[in-house]
């Protein structure tokens, strides 16, 4: 797949970029390059963020790093069981635990919630460090309603990090998330308040609490340019009408 000229694979995390000096040096760049490239694709294109790992894998499968960009781009594309085995891959490599949440979202993905919920309860889930076990939390609350378990699922989600005032990276989406289940459980006036908090904690846009938000508060968008929009009545046409010509 073409690389784009100004990508130059110094992009990559420092830590990514020791683990490829186990490689040949042209190599190293040559993954190094489809790396960033799965990177800044992930988002806006993950299929073509999933061609570049797939070329990576093919260079690198023996590199930890490699394994888990193949994880994510998979994962991206809801290929939940080629994702679980590319992050089971990069786990075995390196025992590092913070794909734990991940791996249970991907059960999640295969329709496994309860196995998900297992590894919620997991001593795995001690070794993680706060920003992980907000995200195992929400995966976790995310089994419980797949199962049809909305209380559950709320109390779940009932923690110290989400009584906090104090904005954290996660602090967002834990709110949306819950105003998301006391909604679906028939709460609306404490999901308007929860919406709310999110859209306070949600700086970069993360989420889509504000419209949730306002479809809420009945607040309609309406576009002002829709060109399909019918004209004003009475209203000049191009050139004018035919009395402006005379």
């Amino acid at each position: 797949m073409p690389i784009p000229e100004d990508v130059t694979g110094e992009e990559i995390d420092k830590d990514v970029r020791q683990e490829l000096q186990s490689l040949p040096k042209g190599l190293a760049e040559d993954v190094a390059k489809n790396l960033v490239m799965v990177a800044k694709l992930i988002d806006e294109d993950p299929e073509g963020a999933y061609g570049y790992s797939r070329v990576a894998l093919r260079l690198a499968s023996r590199v930890a790093a490699v394994r888990e960009a193949g994880g994510f781009a998979a994962y991206a594309n809801q290929k939940y069981s080629e994702a679980l085995a590319e992050f089971r891959a990069a786990r075995r490599m390196t025992g590092n635990i913070d794909l734990w949440p991940v791996m249970a979202d991907c059960e999640r993905g295969l329709g496994r919630p309860e196995k998900a919920l297992d590894m919620a309860g997991a001593p795995e889930v001690h070794k993680l460090d706060k920003a992980g076990q907000v995200e195992m939390r929400l995966v976790a609350a995310g089994a419980r309603r797949d199962m049809g378990q909305l209380e559950a699922a709320i109390v779940t989600l009932q923690s110290p990090e989400l009584a906090s005032n104090s904005v954290q990276p996660w602090t967002a989406r834990l709110r949306y998330a819950y105003a998301d289940a006391l909604l679906a459980a028939g709460r609306e006036g404490e999901a308007r308040e929860w919406f709310a908090k999110a859209v306070e904690a949600d700086k970069d846009g993360s989420t889509d609490a504000s419209d949730r938000l306002a479809e809420l508060d009945g607040v309609e968008f309406v576009d002002a340019f829709d060109e399909n929009e019918d004209e004003p009545e009475g209203a000049p046409t191009e050139g004018g009408s035919e009395d402006d010509k005379s």
